[in-house]
């Protein structure tokens, strides 16, 4: 074998599959993690997006008084900088048509925009219904923000220790979704269906413990229960917040998609870790329970009497072993196994 011929490099030598090799239009990543050439490639293209929606988001937040304004952006961001990277770039800077841009895109890649679209379009419809029905009823902002504006001069400071932040990590998360469209150049990629199957797998499990969540607690907030006690009910009964864990499998699936298809660059897998670390220590359960605990103990002693037994028999993010016999459960697994399979007949069909 030649080492001076590229041609002679076949991914599924390594991994023997009886599939052929596809072409993708990235090249492996070699360089080390924290190579600036990566940054280029990666962080920064990103950044460019996250850091001015950032900035305009700011500016609707403070002429509102509504903190909420970032939220809008973590669907949005995302979902831009991916149909970007993939699609957009080839036609405005190749000059190609949307269907010849999407065309060029092989089934991973196709797989990591579908993924990306689903999880931004369920997250964006769910803060718009949000919005829009606490404004129906007289309310404005976010009432987990409502405390921090308190703050002298909270307007002044929000763009540098909130918005920008947030954007950051926003760019980081949005690295699965966004770098493999960066890496210039072509490669033989092997076709490692196992492993590829469990991404989609795991992200439709995810996807369906989001979707479940988010209605069942609305059909929860609408009934009498809601004044003296926390949801419980459905997916509700696994975690504590079901809606999180879910968003974090989605998030996880990405990268190990890009493992399955030998795509991954290791700056990659920061993405899933960066989006979990969020979650469960900065703007999700963590953030969420301490405005539950002071809204629950002014309003509602029997809520909060709930919620404090709650906290104490039931795991906030990861499920405890006696999940096993419950059936949400094995709905949740029952549906990531469904949409794997779809998945599989419908890249054999077409």
């Amino acid at each position: 074998m030649s080492y001076g011929d590229p041609s002679q490099y076949n991914g599924s030598a390594l991994h023997p599959s009886p599939v052929p090799s596809t072409v993708a239009y990235h090249v492996p990543v070699q360089r080390e993690l924290l190579d600036v050439g990566i940054f280029k490639d990666t962080i920064l293209p990103s950044l460019q997006l996250h850091a001015p929606l950032a900035i305009l988001a700011y500016g609707v937040g403070r002429a509102t008084d509504s903190v909420e304004a970032k939220d809008w952006l973590w669907p949005i961001a995302p979902m831009a900088n991916g149909w970007w990277s993939a699609v957009g770039r080839k036609v405005y800077r190749r000059g190609l048509t949307l269907s010849q841009a999407f065309g060029t895109l092989s089934r991973p890649e196709r797989l990591l925009l579908t993924g990306v679209t689903l999880w931004g379009g369920r997250l964006f419809y769910r803060i718009a219904s949000r919005s829009i029905k606490r404004r129906r009823r007289g309310g404005n902002d976010d009432p987990r923000y409502e405390v921090e504006k308190r703050e002298e001069g909270y307007w002044n400071k929000a763009l540098f220790t909130l918005f920008l932040p947030e954007a950051l990590i926003q760019t980081v998360i949005s690295l699965p979704v966004t770098a493999p469209f960066h890496h210039q150049g072509a490669v033989l990629t092997g076709y490692h269906p196992a492993v590829q199957a469990l991404a989609v797998g795991l992200f439709c499990a995810g996807f369906t413990l989001e979707v479940l969540a988010d209605v069942q607690l609305e059909e929860f907030k609408d009934s009498a229960q809601d004044s003296t006690s926390v949801c419980k009910e459905g997916v509700w009964s696994l975690v504590r917040h079901p809606n999180y864990l879910g968003d974090a499998l989605v998030h996880l699936s990405f990268p190990l998609l890009l493992y399955g298809s030998d795509m991954l660059a290791p700056v990659e897998v920061l993405g899933g870790l960066a989006n979990y670390l969020f979650l469960r220590y900065i703007g999700g359960d963590k953030q969420t329970e301490r405005h539950q605990a002071r809204r629950y103990s002014e309003s509602s002693p029997e809520k909060f009497a709930d919620f404090q037994r709650r906290r104490e028999t039931h795991n906030s993010f990861w499920p405890k072993a006696d999940v096993l016999t419950n059936q949400w459960l094995w709905t949740v697994v029952g549906a990531g196994a469904a949409g794997a399979a779809v998945e599989q007949v419908f890249n054999y069909v077409f």
